[in-house]
């Protein structure tokens, strides 16, 4: 039995939270840009959450921007699995929900026309969008074209038609949520929108209409969804829920959407009053913050580690006793203290203590590979900003970081380039960097072995700092890198610990 809304009446209430008929007949009034796991395992769980509670009554329609095929959605009537694993407050969740928040998935190449009928309805409130960090970017295009290519523009030509369909009517705007993992990302995607604005020529009362009715806000979205599971798991859960879904998505118990926003925001996204994962403050950088530099940051620092030293999964690193040393001795003396943002102890070690039960879930399979994806971006945006704020703060090598330096060169020794691609090699085995930033790594390391750390390091225009002036920093790496090359991994990893327990 496959998974849709005439087999719902079939499917076992007593191990699946099943939406009923009232629900399912619900109008339209949110806007998403983005089919991913993500939001289907956040924004789209807390809407579902409130339909269910009889708060928000409404649902999701979404726009698929790249491809026209949406029948994975269309034969499941878009409804979904959800199933929750891991532990929570001390104790171990276990929970399936059949997710109706989203009501229809529409191609935006074969019809655009569908979405711009969506921008003159009377129910639609809210636009949420997670196009990736790129997603958010100024090209400059016709706003009429069938459709536009960036989503900046798609969502322009949507607010167009509504300002149109209403008549500049100030009551008709809508509040927009970006979740893209860039700083600001409201802020920035409104900024665009009204840049492509001009571009397109759009009239004045527009212009005044798109800043006086509608709110850009910024947001951080923060759960583990890891996406489908492996086949065995697919068919142990399949054969317990006693369907088939080829949507089914695992994700973490943890939750949180930090939505930046007064009075006016909170009543539009009613939804957040039935669960405490959906946070909507005026200034939400403190949880960005911890997020991006605990939760993020030490990700990125381990995934280098954790890849060189064989291990495949997160969850498996916290079954490694020098991971699992390592990962806690970086949270509370590098990263903690070094966070560039006035943070409380008493949180930040409580928010450091949730993500090693994160990191530890036993259900979720979160590979370090995809962590290592755009390894340099990661290490710029959620690690740098740490560095410079520790050495501001110490002055001092911050040993655990240099390592995790050490280990992201020696990952992205790019050694081996094909059609394009880029290629590393660790212990004969061949893995592909997928990084923008491989083919410069390429070039340094093929044209310098020797000098590797000294040129990727030193190099200004790279980091966007100079690296040079932080007191051994460079020396450092260097010679854990080289320990790396000539040791390994776990040696290198198990001097440093070694030294720090003889510091304590």
């Amino acid at each position: 039995m496959i998974l849709s809304k005439d087999n719902l009446k079939f499917v076992a209430t007593d191990k699946v939270a099943v939406p009923n008929q009232q629900i399912l007949d619900l109008p339209e009034k949110v806007l998403q840009f983005g089919t991913g796991v993500l939001l289907r395992g956040l924004p789209d769980y807390f809407i579902d959450k409130a339909n269910r509670e009889g708060v928000f009554n409404g649902r999701v329609a979404v726009v698929k921007s790249t491809g026209a095929n949406t029948s994975e959605f269309d034969s499941q009537d878009a409804l979904y699995t959800l199933c929750v694993r891991g532990i929570e407050n001390g104790q171990p969740v276990s929970e399936n929900i059949i997710s109706s928040a989203i009501s229809r998935v529409i191609a935006a190449e074969k019809d655009w026309q569908a979405i711009l009928d969506i921008a003159k309805s009377e129910e639609l409130q809210v636009v949420v969008s997670n196009t990736t960090e790129v997603g958010i970017q100024y090209v400059e295009e016709s706003i009429g074209a069938n459709p536009p290519s960036s989503f900046p523009a798609k969502l322009l030509a949507v607010l167009y038609e509504r300002f149109k369909a209403f008549n500049g009517d100030n009551n008709k705007g809508l509040v927009v949520v970006a979740t893209e993992l860039i700083p600001d990302n409201g802020t920035k995607l409104g900024e665009i929108v009204l840049k492509l604005a001009h571009f397109n020529k759009l009239e004045a009362g527009f212009v005044a209409w798109l800043a006086q009715a509608n709110t850009f806000c910024n947001s951080l979205v923060d759960r583990i969804v890891p996406g489908k599971p492996d086949a065995e798991t697919i068919q142990a859960l399949q054969e317990e829920l006693g369907y088939e879904d080829s949507l089914l998505s695992m994700t973490e118990p943890y939750r949180l959407w930090a939505i930046e926003g007064g009075k006016q925001v909170a009543d539009v996204l009613s939804f957040a009053t039935v669960d405490q994962g959906v946070i909507i403050a005026e200034d939400i950088e403190i949880y960005r913050e911890l997020k991006v530099r605990l939760l993020n940051g030490t990700h990125t620092l381990s995934s280098g580690i954790a890849f060189l030293l064989g291990i495949d999964t997160v969850k498996n690193a916290m079954n490694n006793e020098l991971m699992v040393n390592y990962i806690e001795t970086l949270m509370a003396t590098e990263i903690a203290p070094a966070i560039p943002y006035e943070v409380d102890k008493k949180q930040s070690d409580a928010f450091a203590n949730s993500v090693k039960d994160r990191f530890a879930n036993p259900s979720i399979e979160h590979f370090w590979t995809s962590i290592a994806f755009q390894y340099t971006m990661k290490m710029k945006i959620r690690i740098l900003p740490l560095l410079l704020n520790y050495y501001k703060i110490f002055n001092q090598v911050p040993a655990h970081i240099a390592l995790g330096f050490a280990a992201y060169l020696a990952f992205s020794r790019a050694q081996r380039e094909e059609n394009g691609l880029y290629f590393g090699l660790d212990n004969g085995a061949s893995y592909r960097l997928n990084d923008d930033s491989a083919p410069y790594l390429f070039d340094k390391y093929s044209r310098n072995q020797d000098g590797f750390v000294n040129e990727v390091l030193a190099d200004e225009t790279f980091w966007g700092a100079d690296l040079t002036q932080l007191s051994g920093f460079i020396p450092a790496v260097k010679e854990q890198y080289q320990a790396i090359i000539e040791e390994g991994i776990e040696a290198t990893l198990s001097k440093l610990l070694s030294a720090q327990l003889k510091e304590i």
